[in-house]
């Protein structure tokens, strides 16, 4: 039956290397950071034979099937849809072409989402936070002596860098006015969440 199988799918085309090196590029470039990916050499490695102006329109094309692609972060069903609808569209791409594509996204979809979720991301990112509350038994006034501090320990990373730890202590006057900035802060996100 195995072979059988075999039989049934038809080898793949020779141009659908070139394709998929030509998308593993493009994602290398766009999304994993590596600026020496030109281009020039993209097209002087797998694309010799074409024209500057041929493979700079491949390239754009298949740039742009990715970017769209890949912003949607399109499930298996999404994307069989979009690449239907590229291959019937004039100007489109061959179903060879769909089913690189298709491949090439079932091996990278992760890959890609988490590159531009970190690329979004502003700076540090809470990692961990523990907290504690103690009483003050030493103070340069007399009356603070004995009042409960919270003891707040965040970790932060940046883009997979070292973690910093930042440590803050906050009287009960602190806590609950930060409390009350958590509050709105959480409003603000229900009220667009209820909206879209």
């Amino acid at each position: 039956m195995a072979a059988a199988e075999q039989q049934q799918q038809p080898p793949p085309s020779e141009g659908c290397k070139p394709l998929g090196a030509l998308l593993n590029g493009i994602a290398q470039a766009a999304y994993y950071g590596k600026a020496d990916i030109t281009e020039e050499l993209l097209r002087g490695q797998l694309y010799p034979e074409a024209a500057p102006e041929e493979f700079r329109a491949l390239r754009a094309k298949m740039g742009g099937l990715l970017q769209s692609i890949a912003s949607a972060d399109m499930d298996l069903n999404q994307l069989e849809a979009f690449l239907t609808a590229q291959t019937k569209k004039q100007g489109g791409i061959t179903s060879d072409q769909a089913a690189v594509i298709a491949k090439f996204w079932k091996n990278h979809r992760v890959k890609i989402h988490e590159s531009l979720v970190n690329q979004s991301r502003w700076d540090n990112v809470l990692k961990n936070m523990n907290w504690r509350v103690d009483l003050k038994s030493q103070s340069r006034h007399i009356d603070q002596i004995n009042t409960p501090v919270a003891i707040v320990e965040m970790e932060l990373v940046k883009n997979g860098q070292e973690s910093e730890f930042l440590c803050l202590e906050f009287d009960e006057a602190k806590v609950s006015q930060m409390l009350k900035k958590l509050s709105e802060i959480e409003e603000s996100m229900t009220a667009l969440t209820q909206t879209t």
